[in-house]
């Protein structure tokens, strides 16, 4: 009952990953992706337009030039008039002072009353013009005013700025306004200063709402284009008045996306595409490549390259700084054609680059240079086993963009002198960076948990600490291996498997004899057997102990994963015939306990592990024919591997007949090849 229940709940957890991956993905890369309205043509000034006709699809106006804006406004600032509040007291004030002080001080300098009422009179009308404060004055001057509005009580009456008075200026005008009758020398006398104070003050408020009115009534437009009027069509010339219209156009697209329900229909959208797009992704994995659909890493893996990819598109796109062009986005393929299959890097790309493309002004030149560029990655490096490729494949890539630029370029601009030169100069420098794609598979390696090409060719080498120890302590078994993974590597590249995998996987296959050297006969020497003085169970245990050594040993040194499993699956689940055939031998007519002769490892789960165990057996048991001719190889291949189908080994691997028969033929060849016996030289006669 209960391995019912938990057969059930493992597609349901399956289900929640699948489904937590998908709403992740789309979530993260929609909270990434601008909100902004955009408008996707480029122009320029006597430039011409290189996009199909363009019709206004709503009315709107055509918009000044910034310049003459500023310069019209400017002209309006100048002619417009702040608003200052006449205090009536100030002057009668002074005048009241000024009497009060020619009777106690000014009698006695001043040579007659004329002088008192000269600057009565003259004070009255420094007053009645205006008399304003420094900072006051400062500020017309800066803004270049040319009149004010002076209010007193309900009225008011426009004063040019030239006419008013600072304190000083009035002070001045007090001495000299008639200096022919009022000599300044007898004026200077009195301290006249004590006499001005500003009586106009600012009225900011009245001012501002003033100034509000005049921008608002301003006209920001100098006509308008209606619903349906040809704007532009392909190959005009950009003249600066079509450029207005563009820049209005641009203007007005803009602020129609900006309203808060506009927001949210945009987001309504980018939801619904990118979530399209993720399903049918998905779908492709489920239908077509199960086993990266089951395997949760690799799951991962794509889609954390897709997120990364579209995050940092969408971040690009915001700041101008940096061109798009200049993100080396054959890094992608590459990763997964690497860890994974060129199909699914392809079209794991084309996703990425749909999804990118929402957030770029040219979406249609972007995806066209994007999509060679992917291509050329994915089939110049079919598999990466050293540096140099990289270096090979980031030339091929870069080549290609220039060259499809370049082919773009004649076809929508047609003129050498208006080429973008700088588009270049972001290829090369992508192919730079796509130099970068090697220390990051050694980081999505270490992340996820895979292993790449070049990761085997540097445990394959030979001089591996490992390896190196093995041909030292148990040198039969290490000849063994070498021969092992020739076989192996032939049989794979024979019927498409992964060669590199399974002749990395053959050398370290047998790395438990280590332990227990003598027990194996490859290691024997001088006829000492020590199996003799054990039981068959003993010695059978001795021999399947070299699985589980192996795997100890393995952790030890930190081999990766796919290694392990070839150490764990090369005798399956099968028995050790020798010692069990022994027993039953010496115990006629009793039932032997199998689970003592039986392996612990699991059978073969991939055409890999599959063909390692072919080749393990095969050249095992091909040290001991007694001659090697044609038919004993070929007759001793197919008893082999004929009986371990019959055994069921192979059950759960997908490898076909069609396949095990290739492997048959490839083994049969390269062994006539090894144990071939040379021809015998003729000796001369005397």
């Amino acid at each position: 009952m209960s391995h019912h229940k938990q057969k059930k709940n493992i597609p349901y957890k399956d289900i929640i990953y699948k489904l937590s991956i998908f709403i992740i993905t789309v979530t993260v890369i929609v909270y990434f992706l601008p909100r902004e309205a955009k408008f996707n043509y480029q122009f320029d000034i006597d430039k011409p337009w290189k996009y199909s006709q363009l019709m206004a699809t709503f009315d709107f106006p055509i918009y000044k030039d910034d310049n003459l804006v500023k310069h019209e406004q400017d002209s309006l600032m100048r002619m417009f008039k702040p608003y200052y509040n006449l205090q009536k007291d100030t002057e009668d004030e002074a005048i009241k002072k000024l009497k009060n002080i020619y009777h106690t001080t000014y009698k006695k300098i001043f040579p007659s009353i004329d002088y008192l009422q000269y600057l009565e009179h003259t004070l009255r009308e420094i007053y009645d013009r205006g008399v304003i404060s420094n900072n006051n004055a400062l500020t017309l001057e800066t803004d270049s005013t040319m009149a004010i509005w002076i209010v007193e009580n309900r009225s008011s009456k426009t004063e040019m700025v030239d006419k008013l008075f600072t304190a000083k200026q009035a002070y001045e005008y007090l001495l000299t306004s008639d200096s022919l009758y009022y000599r300044p020398e007898i004026l200077r006398q009195c301290n006249l200063n004590d006499l001005i104070t500003p009586n106009l003050t600012f009225d900011a408020e009245r001012t501002q709402t003033a100034k509000q009115d005049m921008l608002r009534n301003y006209s920001w437009s100098s006509g308008m284009i209606v619903s349906g009027q040809k704007i532009i069509d392909r190959g005009e010339i950009v003249t600066p008045e079509k450029y207005l219209i563009l820049e209005s156009l641009r203007k007005e697209s803009i602020q129609r996306s900006e309203t808060s329900g506009q927001k949210r229909l945009i987001l309504i959208g980018q939801t619904l595409l990118v979530s399209v797009f993720i399903f049918f992704f998905m779908l492709y994995i489920e239908l077509f490549r199960k086993d990266f659909f089951n395997h949760k890493r690799a799951l991962l893996l794509i889609f954390s390259l897709i997120v990364l990819y579209c995050i940092s598109t969408s971040l690009i796109s915001e700041r101008t700084v940096v061109n798009i062009n200049m993100l080396p986005f054959a890094m992608l393929p590459i990763a997964i054609r690497v860890f994974l299959d060129s199909r699914t890097a392809f079209l794991s790309f084309i996703i990425t680059i749909l999804i990118c493309s929402v957030n770029l002004l040219l979406p249609h030149e972007f995806i066209l240079i994007q999509l060679a560029a992917g291509m050329a990655a994915i089939f110049s490096l079919r598999e990466l086993s050293q540096r140099s490729q990289l270096f090979r494949t980031a030339f091929i890539v870069t080549l290609t963009y220039a060259l499809i630029y370049f082919a773009y370029e004649l076809i929508m601009v047609n003129d050498f002198s208006k080429m973008n030169g700088r588009m270049y100069i972001y290829f090369i420098i992508n192919g730079v960076l796509l130099l970068f794609a090697y220390p990051l598979l050694f980081l999505l390696e270490k992340t996820f948990g895979f292993t790449s090409n070049v990761t085997l060719v540097e445990l394959s080498n030979i001089n591996n600490e490992l390896l190196r120890q093995m041909a030292e302590t148990i040198p039969g078994t290490f000849q063994h291996s070498m021969q092992v993974a020739n076989l192996a590597a032939e049989a794979a590249n024979r019927i498409g498997a992964k060669s590199q995998l399974v002749r990395t996987g053959a050398l370290y296959h047998d790395i438990g004899k280590m332990e227990n050297p003598a027990f194996f006969t490859e290691n024997q020497s001088g006829g000492v057997n020590p199996h003799k003085n054990l039981s068959y169970e003993q010695s059978a245990q001795v021999v399947i102990d070299h699985v589980t050594d192996g795997l100890k040993l393995a952790d030890k040194h930190n081999l990766p994963e796919v290694i392990k499993d070839f150490i764990n699956t090369h005798h399956g689940h099968g028995k050790t015939k020798y010692f069990l055939i022994s027993w039953m031998n010496e115990h006629p007519g009793e039932t032997p306990d199998e689970a003592k002769f039986t392996y612990p490892g699991v059978n073969p789960f991939s055409r890999e592990t599959a063909i390692l165990m072919m080749a393990d057996a095969v050249e095992a048991a091909s040290r001991s024919l007694s001659e090697y001719t044609e038919e004993s190889i070929s007759n001793l291949v197919d008893k082999i591997i004929d009986g371990q189908v019959a055994e069921g080994y192979f059950k759960g691997c997908p490898i076909t007949f069609k396949d095990i028969e290739e492997v048959k033929a490839a083994f049969k060849e390269k062994l006539k090849i090894i144990h071939h016996t040379r021809i015998s030289y003729p000796e001369l006669k005397k």
